[in-house]
């Protein structure tokens, strides 16, 4: 199976470097992410998709209903692609990533969970993704899934994995 792993395109909780992992907050895409959107549509375009995953957060479908214009391929959600559950949404990253700082790991802040527990959740996906009939899938996700998913195919440790960094729209692709 091949499959496209990308990045939401970028919202405004993005420029303001906010947090946001509630799924019933619309944080919706900026004009320069609907373009980012229109930009790897082009690039995508002659890949035919036989399904295409977003997680629960808006920005993720927005993102699809921006590539699938063209498209009338299936746009499914799945929690297990869900961004992390920081613990502070609304709230500034750094804030989020100075309360983390002493265990990057393990620590859970506010009821949030811990990276390695949304680790264990985007593989849990992965595992799940193996046994769907697909030829060929994008998943449109968030920044630590797809340190994760990196992570997972490429072989990394949890140290490497924790330093991965990618831009909106940015796209993955791996054979699995």
């Amino acid at each position: 199976m091949q499959i496209y792993f990308m990045r939401h395109g970028q919202t405004s909780y993005n420029l303001l470097h906010l947090c946001n992992d509630v799924i019933e907050k619309n944080v919706s895409l900026t004009d320069t992410g609907r373009q980012q959107a229109r930009t790897v549509a082009e690039k995508l375009r002659d890949i035919h998709f036989d399904k295409i995953i977003v997680s629960e957060l808006p920005r993720t479908r927005q993102t699809a209903e921006i590539i699938n214009s063209t498209r009338h391929t299936e746009i499914i959600s799945h929690p297990g692609i869900n961004d992390i559950r920081s613990g502070f949404d609304s709230l500034p990253v750094r804030d989020y990533q100075q309360a983390i700082a002493h265990d990057r790991l393990h620590a859970r802040i506010n009821n949030g969970e811990s990276l390695l527990q949304h680790k264990q959740r985007v593989t849990g996906f992965i595992q799940w993704l193996k046994s769907q009939p697909c030829n060929c899938v994008l998943v449109i996700a968030h920044e630590e899934t797809l340190r994760v998913v990196r992570a997972w195919f490429e072989q990394l440790d949890d140290a490497a994995m924790i330093d991965l960094s990618f831009d909106n729209c940015a796209v993955l692709h791996y054979t699995l």
